[in-house]
């Protein structure tokens, strides 16, 4: 399916806080989130919904599929969807002490006084990723790189639900948490990190059905580490605001035992339940309080990155293996000569491994 237009544009967008027929809305960082939001449009389109990452009772991640009007919180292609990106989840303002961290979207339906409707981080990842390019294609997998604004997102959207019930948290995580004598200090909080992802684990699975659509995660599928796409070459994931903790829950109940320091998977637990704790007692989280001072001796630009060897397990089904959308399908998605504003950079080893056919005759079919 695709659009007549004369300008440069995007499927499905068409109110926006950004003018798609100016260069300066194509640039890398507005690309990735907008891109992944026309791509979820053009999907429902034609009838595919995204594959949808649930947790389950067992503390394992589900997989179905979820209509993208439950993703954005009204049909996509309706008039009345404003897309906001890298904007304010106000709805949260009143939860949080000091300034709300961006978000890379917000949906609003203009008939409500610009009501916002779902706040979703998007996450536009490479398969295979550098742990995976080398394994047969059916093995790829793709990195997840987290923020720690992210990590305070899924701290709101959990609280959120408990505005009016904050005694409710507070009677999972007071027994672990109020044990916790400094919350700075390595060697004070270590021996409770594992308590604190259990207690934590308690509250989603006995409010597993308040789970919601949080992480846009749409794949772009290529040959090895080059440049060179598959025929089907995108799809989207999404995961639910539950299932995303796995990503560092996992891997910090298995590493634990074996550290004498606090990794990034470890300070992301820590993070979260700290600012469930502060809001069960307060009903505030100051979020840039507690990354700011909660480091561990590590940098807190990002609160931890997942290689593709480790997201494979969690993503592993035919949509990954063989995406659903063509690359041909792509100028369906940018229209009207939008892939003109795009500047990636122009290097010539870049070049050479995105024509691999050039060394390899097998690849010519490709």
């Amino acid at each position: 399916m695709s659009q007549e237009t004369s300008k440069p544009e995007l499927f499905g967008i068409k109110n926006s806080n950004r003018d798609f027929s100016q260069q300066e809305s194509w640039g890398k960082n507005q690309f990735n989130n907008s891109f992944p939001a026309s791509l979820a449009c053009y999907m429902d389109s034609i009838g595919l919904q995204p594959v949808y990452l649930t947790l389950d009772q067992g503390l394992k991640v589900t997989q179905e599929k979820i209509e993208v009007s439950e993703i954005f919180g009204i049909k996509p292609l309706s008039p009345n969807l404003f897309f906001a990106f890298e904007s304010d989840y106000v709805p949260y303002l009143k939860i949080v002490t000091g300034k709300l961290p961006r978000l890379d979207l917000v949906t609003l339906d203009t008939t409500s006084d610009a009501s916002c409707l779902r706040g979703i981080e998007i996450k536009l990842t490479a398969l295979p990723d550098n742990s995976t390019y080398k394994l047969s294609d059916d093995k790829y997998g793709c990195e997840i790189v987290t923020r720690p604004d992210t990590i305070v997102y899924l701290a709101l959207t959990i609280v959120d639900k408990f505005q009016n019930h904050r005694d409710i948290l507070l009677n999972y995580l007071d027994p672990v948490l109020s044990k916790v004598q400094d919350w700075a200090s390595i060697r004070s909080i270590l021996p409770h990190i594992v308590d604190i992802a259990d207690c934590l684990d308690n509250l989603l699975i006995n409010y597993i059905n308040i789970q919601t659509p949080f992480v846009m995660q749409p794949v772009w599928k290529t040959v090895g580490k080059t440049s060179k796409l598959y025929k089907q070459c995108l799809d989207i994931f999404i995961w639910s605001n539950f299932a995303f903790t796995r990503l560092f829950f996992d891997v910090t109940k298995r590493c634990i035992q074996k550290e004498e320091t606090i990794q990034r998977p470890m300070r992301s637990v820590i993070w979260l339940g700290r600012m469930l704790y502060d809001f069960a007692q307060t009903g505030k989280i100051h979020h840039k309080l507690i990354i700011d001072t909660l480091t561990y001796n590590t940098k807190n630009d990002k609160a931890f990155a997942l290689n593709g060897l480790n997201t494979f397990h969690y993503m592993k089904c035919q949509e990954l293996i063989s995406p659903r959308v063509t690359k041909d399908e792509v100028r369906s998605i940018i229209l009207g000569g939008g892939q003109n504003f795009l500047s990636p950079e122009r290097r010539f080893d870049a070049i050479i491994l995105s024509n691999p056919e050039i060394f390899d005759e097998n690849l010519k079919q490709i």
